[in-house]
């Protein structure tokens, strides 16, 4: 499972248990951490997940700035409610190619909100995935 950490969404992305088919699949809107915690592991749990990518935004220069700290923020008060793997994967431009999918499909830009941070996720998991892939191609 991926997320996409937002100062006001959190997008969701799952794929198979053959890691070929990425899906975005919701946005929970924020609210306090501990219902977004619970709402995000409940996720979880339902699809039996094995571990979590988190979108760490990194500044284009590829330092930290204050989402990425706000998302390694998350990531701590999650792992002291649940022991799981995490992973982060960098998103810069995730939200871009999200976009740019999305009006590629026929989604005009102001119906895009409602989906846009499910389809970051989904981004974020896809290179996650194929980071991965590559990784365990090598000799």
């Amino acid at each position: 499972m991926a997320v996409d950490p937002g100062a006001k969404t959190l997008g969701v992305a799952v794929c198979n248990g053959a890691r070929t088919v990425v899906t975005p699949l919701t946005t929970i809107q924020r609210t306090k951490f501990t219902q977004d915690a619970a709402a995000l592991l409940k996720l979880y749990d339902e699809r039996a997940c094995a571990g979590l990518v988190v979108g760490l935004p990194l500044h284009m220069d590829g330092g930290d700035g204050r989402r990425a700290q706000s998302s390694r923020s998350f990531v701590t008060n999650l792992l002291r409610l649940r022991d799981l793997p995490v992973v982060y994967q960098d998103e810069r431009l995730t939200t871009f190619e999200a976009s740019e999918r999305l009006s590629e499909a026929g989604v005009k830009p102001h119906d895009q909100k409602a989906m846009i941070d499910a389809e970051a996720a989904a981004s974020i998991l896809r290179a996650a995935l194929d980071a991965i892939a590559r990784s365990e191609t090598k000799p």
